[in-house]
């Protein structure tokens, strides 16, 4: 009787999930379903600690009665933050397989457009030389793609050891494999597992201002329990137990965010990647280049601008390995002068 009832329902669970994964699709795949089910984590946890806060704290909802800009602003912070959450989730990191195709697609059409104006020149071994948005690439045995990136290595670096292993794909620097995502992605930082996605060369932007709201919004939750437990003071501890436990969580997130909003806004000053920074000994381009000198500094005004402001306009952002003088430049120490006259900027 047990074994019947253990298979039937079973059974049921079974069509169940089968109609809802007909309904929706991107629920059939457990990565997207793992994905999503941190995503309503993460809001539900949003939504408790604020929840409670608006249940148990009369003194707030009476302040939201005589101040309703006071909650307003305070909403407004709550919806922005989640708003941030969704954006920066959905947004592609910056793929390499995606910079290849608009690269050699842009060199096709080059190609085309030339052909079709004048009888196309060729050498002898029958290879035509394109010019792409400044940059002459040489169609031949090497792709439009290969041939940028081998640019922007220092000349006689072997395309072999440039090559991922898992996906074939030529990288530039400061590109890598990620396991999670299964793809390479430019300028990689880290895979976000409550993102759901990695953190790159287009999103870094973003992950940094979720980070900020984040923190902004819990600072001021953490206030208002604060304020709660102040007004109750004079009660015994365990009737508010839960609070105390809320406020417990919520400081260490908080010490958290902070943390990782310090961090990361030092990375975009000095235009470095976790990935860069933890695994330096690691990385194949930055071998011989001293340990005090980051190759991809151009100062904290230029590196906020690059990163936050310049668009890619279709294309990808991608940085040349420096030359041994600008190494030598960036390896210099800073004097007086060079403090005077803003080179950190």
């Amino acid at each position: 009787m047990v074994a019947w009832c253990g298979g039937s329902l079973r059974d049921t669970w079974a069509r169940a999930s089968d109609r809802c994964f007909r309904l929706f699709p991107c629920l059939s795949d457990p990565v997207r379903r793992s994905a999503l089910s941190l995503k309503l984590a993460l809001v539900g946890l949003h939504l408790i600690f604020i929840g409670v806060l608006f249940l148990l704290d009369h003194d707030l909802i009476e302040k939201t009665k005589q101040e309703p800009w006071y909650t307003a602003i305070y909403a407004l912070l709550i919806v922005a933050t989640l708003a941030q959450y969704f954006v920066t989730s959905g947004t592609s990191p910056g793929y390499v397989l995606d910079a290849q195709k608009i690269v050699n697609e842009r060199d096709a059409t080059a190609r085309r457009t030339l052909l079709a104006s004048k009888p196309p020149a060729s050498s002898k071994n029958g290879n035509v030389v394109i010019t792409v948005d400044g940059r002459n690439y040489q169609k031949g045995n090497e792709t439009a793609w290969t041939k940028l990136v081998m640019d922007l290595y220092h000349h006689g670096s072997s395309l072999r050891k440039l090559t991922c292993t898992y996906c074939s794909l030529v990288q530039p620097p400061r590109a890598k494999h990620c396991h999670d995502c299964d793809k390479c992605v430019l300028q990689f930082d880290h895979h976000c597992v409550w993102l759901g996605t990695c953190i790159g060369l287009e999103n870094h932007c973003l992950f940094w201002w979720y980070i900020c709201e984040e923190t902004a919004l819990c600072l001021w939750t953490w206030i208002l329990y604060i304020l709660y437990l102040k007004s109750h003071i004079s009660k015994a501890w365990w009737a508010d137990v839960i609070m105390i436990l809320l406020l417990a969580s919520l400081s260490l997130c908080l010490i958290f965010l902070l943390l990782l909003l310090l961090f990361h806004s030092y990375l975009i000053m000095t235009n470095q990647t976790t990935y860069e920074l933890v695994r330096r000994r690691r990385i194949v381009y930055l071998r011989g280049i001293p340990e005090r000198v980051n190759p991809f500094n151009k100062g904290v005004r230029r590196n906020l601008s690059v990163l936050c402001c310049t668009k890619s306009g279709g294309m990808y952002r991608m940085e040349a390995l420096p030359t041994a003088a600008e190494l030598e430049e960036k390896s210099r120490p800073y004097t007086c002068s060079d403090v005077l006259s803003c080179r950190c900027c």
